[in-house]
């Protein structure tokens, strides 16, 4: 008889522990952004309605917040009879939660709105994930950086009041804490002022808009009319439904550049009087607000109005992009330089800049500006977004200032994600998901005491190829995710393969919710090596976990190898494979030209960011691709020239020669202005070959011919002289990329 109980006890634990095992196994923790602590426990909240006891002073807040997520809540005034309680406990940090769920319980506990907000939609994720159950678990949380933000330009194109809070219900899921509102371009003026009619009857509309890409020649037209403007009711509106999600929303009024728009309503504040029109096309423009008395007086009293609209902290003034030709020119502008002491004109924006940080604070709000504020002088409180690069926010912290990162790197989501010829018409660039994910915000050049001046960082969607809300919507997720858990969870916990798996759940929940998130995660990205005897070897870089290298036979079968070797004027697609599907594939043609695999050393090394395989990208084989400069097989140099000497190892007759450069102004990249080509048979004594000057081309890939023909060395030294600093357009001011491809011989 014991025996038999024995044995009906062990059978009975059996069934119980196997039943906590599948429970367990079925339990989806895959919260985005990974919160600091997740411990899975076995089975789920019994869930019939959601009994919520909450403080009193917060608790219709924290019904709202539940009843948005569509679930059946009541409000229960005894602890002991709620299955959901919430307690505050100010042991922890402000945004800091902590979720516990039990069988029968679901606590969470917190500071504060923000970290029980941030608790519920940790809470709404772990439902979907999980079939409309609630796992059994424990998450203790708190976020690495205090500013996590996203971007969205409504000027260039105007999105109306529905999609900014579809944008947003998309970022309080992500834990997002601030929106960066861009109001005012000079393609329009999207914010009412009251006491400046005209902004709303004409800075808000342009006659027409580009067709195509900024850099199709010639331009062309739709011939339409177009903008639109946020009256202040629906200002406040937006500001009320955000602060509900805990996002506190940052405007941004542009000065003293970008105010072409401005400029048209009201022309007495530029510096020639006008006449202006609103821009028709993207671009820089050379006329901006004049630093008149007049000017200060317009803007401040469009101040006075953004500042009672916008409780939060920070009005964001621009500072990009201001060309000084106007400025120049202008007798006016000449004598207030010397009238103030100044040095030059980037004095002048300095002065203009603290003149309205002065105001500005005088209203209880603080400026945030782009790192060109750092040009001629720091405002005194500013705090700057570092987009070129990383080097502001290294300037500014080094200065005690604060700093968010926003890199063109990194954070500007108007980049491509994909090299798929079908992507939609984007401004330029490469930008894919896991270089996203790759980001780091706290550079290393900073010391420890500097380093708390990095507040964190900031996705950026500009919209001038983004005329629908589906684009908007299919650029910014889900490189926004990854940016996310970037700015949300601990440094030492990212990974990459495990963040492919869990976002893939999220995009499919996404789209279903109908949102238009691209799907972009599997990215072959091929590593090809010269191995010699006319040989080049392609192999996955950074292989997606799950994943397989692909190509075809002759009789069109896949063939998985790890390494594949291409020989002589070979082509070949090469695909990578997931669950027996195609997610990715890429085209390479290799050619085994005169100069393939010479030894080739650069006098200055490329950018880090854009350095491909190294020296040996420009004589591997490979044409760099035609369309994107974000590639592999593209070396960028900024403000330096591309210095290479080849050596072929014995003396070799050279017919023919071409350099590949790519050409896209519109993302600050030239052609060099001249080609250099010496030759020599020792290393040491060099004779030129040829000195000219590059034609201008329209074409984004320039193949530009070398008079190589009946030229015998052993070492020939190739010379782009940079186009140097740009005067006019895009990235005015600043030095052009110079980008090499393939040297073909």
């Amino acid at each position: 008889m014991k025996q038999l109980c024995y044995f009906i006890f062990l059978f009975i634990f059996a069934l119980q522990f196997s039943s906590c095992i599948e429970d367990h196994a079925d339990h989806d923790l895959s919260i985005l952004p990974l919160p600091q602590e997740v411990e899975d426990g076995h089975g789920f909240f019994a869930r019939d309605n959601f009994k919520i006891f909450a403080p009193e002073d917060d608790r219709s807040y924290y019904m709202n917040v539940f009843s948005d997520l569509g679930w059946d809540t009541t409000n229960e005034n005894k602890e002991g009879k709620a299955n959901v309680v919430i307690k505050m406990d100010y042991s922890f940090k402000e945004e800091a939660y902590e979720l516990i769920v039990e069988r029968k319980k679901i606590l969470i506990r917190a500071s504060s709105r923000k970290g029980v907000f941030y608790a519920i939609q940790s809470l709404k994720q772990l439902v979907w994930l999980n079939n409309n159950q609630i796992p059994n678990c424990k998450i203790k949380d708190e976020p690495r950086f205090s500013y996590r933000g996203m971007h969205l330009d409504v000027a260039r194109h105007f999105h109306d009041l529905d999609f900014v809070k579809r944008y947003i219900d998309v970022m309080a899921m992500y834990k997002y804490n601030y929106f960066h509102w861009h109001l005012t371009e000079d393609q329009g003026w999207r914010i009412e002022i009251k006491k400046y009619p005209r902004l709303q009857e004409i800075a808000a509309y342009r006659d027409e808009t580009l067709i195509g890409h900024y850099t199709d020649q010639p331009h062309q037209f739709d011939g339409k009319k177009y903008g639109g403007y946020y009256t202040q009711e629906e200002i406040k509106e937006l500001v009320a439904y955000a602060e509900s999600k805990q996002i506190v929303v940052i405007p941004e009024i542009e000065m003293p550049g970008h105010s072409l728009a401005a400029l048209a309503a009201y022309p007495e504040l530029g510096c020639s009087g006008g006449p202006y029109k609103v821009a028709t096309k993207w671009g820089v423009f050379e006329d901006v607000y004049c630093p008149t008395e007049k000017s200060f007086a317009f803007l401040e009293d469009v101040i006075d109005e953004v500042a009672a609209l916008f409780p939060g902290p920070y009005i964001h003034i621009g500072g990009d992009e201001c060309p000084k030709k106007s400025w120049k020119e202008s007798a006016f502008c000449q004598r207030l330089i010397k009238q103030e002491g100044l040095k030059d004109e980037h004095e002048l924006q300095s002065y203009f800049i603290q003149k309205m940080e002065k105001y500005i604070n005088q209203k209880g709000k603080k400026i945030i500006g782009w790192d060109e504020i750092l040009e001629g002088g720091l405002a005194p409180n500013a705090t700057v977004m570092s987009w070129r690069g990383i080097q502001g926010g290294i300037d500014a912290a080094q200065l005690n200032h604060e700093v968010i990162m926003t890199p063109t790197s990194h954070c500007y989501f108007d980049y491509y994600q994909s090299t798929d010829e079908n992507e939609p018409l984007a401004i330029g660039g490469y930008l894919p998901l896991e270089k996203v994910y790759s980001f780091e915000p706290i550079p290393d050049a900073l010391d420890e005491s500097q380093q708390k001046y990095i507040k964190g960082a900031q996705g950026n969607v500009w919209t001038e190829y983004m005329p629908t809300t589906a684009q908007v919507e299919y650029m910014a997720f889900p490189r926004a995710i990854a940016l996310a858990e970037v700015v949300w969870s601990a440094k030492t916990s990212k990974n990459y393969d495990r963040f492919l798996v869990d976002v893939e759940k999220h995009i499919a929940y996404l789209s279903d919710q109908g949102i238009n998130v691209a799907n972009h995660l599997y990215v072959l990205d091929l590593d090809m090596k010269t191995e010699g005897n006319g040989v080049i070897s392609v192999s996955a870089r950074n292989l997606p976990q799950g994943c397989s290298l692909a190509a075809k036979d002759s009789f069109g079968n896949y063939i998985r190898e790890k390494q594949f070797e291409l020989s002589k004027n070979t082509s070949e697609f090469f695909m990578l494979n997931k669950d027996g599907k195609v997610v990715d594939q890429k085209f390479v043609s290799f050619d085994q030209h005169n100069g393939f695999g010479a030894k080739v050393d650069l006098y200055f090394p490329p950018s880090e960011k854009y350095k491909g395989f190294g020296s040996a990208t420009l004589v591997n084989g490979i044409l760099a691709d035609g369309d994107s400069y974000g590639g592999k097989e593209w070396l960028g140099f900024q403000g330096e020239s591309m210095i290479a000497t080849l050596n072929f190892g014995e003396m070799k007759t050279l017919n023919y020669g071409s350099i590949q450069f790519f050409n896209s102004p519109d993302s600050w990249i030239y052609p060099p202005r001249q080609l250099i080509l010496e030759g020599s048979a020792d290393g040491e004594n060099w004779k030129t070959i040829i000195a000219e000057n590059v034609k201008p081309s329209n074409n984004k890939s320039m193949l530009v011919e070398l008079p190589t023909r009946n030229i015998t060395t052993q070492y020939l030294r190739i010379t782009a002289l940079p186009h140097g600093e740009i005067k006019s357009g895009q990235g005015e001011g600043n030095q052009a990329w110079l980008f090499v491809g393939e040297i073909v011989l």
